[in-house]
């Protein structure tokens, strides 16, 4: 019994062992007393809605805020937890906390010690460093609140061990903005409607950013890189994911974005390279209110480009740039894609294995482009294969697949108008991976990276993009 269920959870994908769950109540703040020091005194002394200056120093305790005040912190100000416990609880709203560095918690998975847990309403945690902590700033009932400019790092633990570096539960309408999580497990959003995501880095997490059950989400000019997974969304509505650079994932999963049964999105001016998977979509849209839309994004130089697990419906993809993934589209396991249409009105996508030509030069080739390897298909069944990528083996069925049209199989997706040019992407702030490199990995599309993946690249798809005449219909 044990192993069956075991297996169910495995198949049911990432972070399944979470999914409905809910955070316990929070803990108590730590074994010992609170507010016993120098900066709890000073705390306790405050009136409702002060401002107050800490000075730098050393302060060994254990803190929790039960009124309205902003603690602003001169440089040198530290508030050091000594290991035990959490460190910073606030429990009155309208609390700003800025400027600390705050280090040390306890290492209990099941208290969750945090360095900051906020538990009321429009909070603003900002330009702190956490250094040395187990859970990050965790938010709990805590709408209207800001975090902003902090630098999260985690415990050196493995990473099964580690606590969220940030954590939203029930906290609408907050901004998360211009923070570094790195070596933590995830940042993730639960319950939580109508937060904005903006100008992040996560580096060295299991999950970049994770959502659940959170609608109304923008999630734009991040930065999520050597994660297991990039950003991954699940039963989620509404949400805008745009301009980000999802870089190097290659964990167990190695997403640089998946999507499971989450509805009404959008994807655009994304740069997705190097990732083991670049998209993953399972279940997503999940009903047919609108489709997924993918428009503007570099898909570059992952192993997979896009999975589609084979019930897949009812995405649109367009002016997208599929530039040397090692296979460019996948189903995974057996079953056919239908439903998903890879291009919008007269325009397709960009592809730098499509082997057709532009006679009357209008940017649009003259054939549709289509997948049918025979490899490929037989891959996308047996993953296993995937050892022979690139061995004499792969090229004796490719031969055969070309020799013998009989058991060519039908193609896995059709673009009516690919086209022959890439489309200009816009790159969020912090910086794209250098053409140079690029070209470094794939000398034939140094020409493209320079055009691609420039920091700031904006505008529209090259002049004379037309489709032609008489092209259409539906994947």
């Amino acid at each position: 019994m044990f192993v069956v269920l075991t297996m169910l959870l495995a198949l049911t994908g990432p972070a399944s062992v979470q999914e409905g769950m809910a955070p316990p109540s929070a803990p108590a703040l730590s074994d010992g007393p609170v507010n016993t020091g120098r900066l709890g005194a000073m705390i306790r002394e405050a009136a409702p809605g002060a401002v107050v200056l800490v000075p730098a120093g050393v302060y060994r305790e254990h803190l929790r805020i039960d009124k309205p005040l902003t603690l602003i912190a001169e440089p040198g100000a530290v508030i050091d937890g000594g290991g035990s416990g959490d460190i910073v609880e606030i429990a009155a709203p309208d609390v700003t906390f800025r400027g600390f560095v705050v280090c040390h918690t306890g290492i209990d998975l099941d208290r969750e010690n945090a360095a900051i847990r906020v538990l009321a309403p429009r909070a603003t945690i900002e330009g702190n460093t956490l250094e040395d902590i187990l859970f990050g700033i965790d938010l709990r009932e805590a709408p209207d609140s800001v975090v902003r400019g902090n630098r999260v790092g985690g415990k050196v633990l493995d990473i099964a061990r580690r606590g969220d570096g940030l954590r939203l539960w029930r906290a609408d309408r907050t901004l998360v903005e211009g923070n570094t999580v790195h070596d933590g497990r995830d940042a993730v959003l639960w319950y939580s409607t109508g937060i904005t995501v903006r100008g992040n880095r996560s580096v060295r997490c299991r999950y970049g950013l994770h959502l659940m059950y959170s609608d109304e989400v923008t999630i734009e000019d991040n930065v999520l890189t050597e994660n297991s997974v990039g950003i991954y969304l699940m039963y989620s509505r509404g949400v805008m994911v745009r301009r980000n650079q999802l870089v190097r994932n290659r964990g167990p999963s190695g997403y640089g974005l998946g999507l499971k049964e989450t509805d009404r999105f959008t994807v655009e001016h994304n740069l997705i390279h190097g990732n083991r998977v670049g998209v993953y979509l399972d279940g997503s849209p999940f009903t047919d209110a609108q489709p997924g839309v993918f428009t503007r994004n570099t898909i570059a130089l992952n192993d997979v480009g896009i999975t589609f697990l084979p019930a897949v419906r009812g995405n649109r993809l367009s002016a997208n740039n599929f530039i040397d993934n090692i296979e460019q589209v996948s189903i995974a396991g057996r079953g056919e894609l239908k439903g998903n249409q890879f291009w919008d009105g007269d325009v397709g996508n960009f592809w730098t294995d499509y082997v057709g030509y532009d006679k009357d030069r209008d940017g649009v080739g003259d054939f549709v482009h289509e997948s049918r390897t025979l490899f490929e298909n037989l891959m996308d069944r047996e993953p296993k294969l995937r050892l022979l990528l690139f061995s004499p083996t792969q090229q004796a069925i490719e031969f055969v697949g070309r020799a013998m049209p009989a058991i060519r199989p039908e193609p896995k997706f059709v673009d009516e108008v690919p086209l022959m040019r890439p489309v200009a992407v816009e790159v969020g702030a912090g910086g794209a991976p250098s053409a140079v490199g690029l070209g470094a990995a794939s000398a034939g599309i140094l020409g493209v990276g320079v055009f691609v993946l420039s920091v700031g690249l904006s505008g529209r798809l090259a002049a004379g993009l037309r489709g032609k005449s008489g092209r259409g219909g539906g994947a």
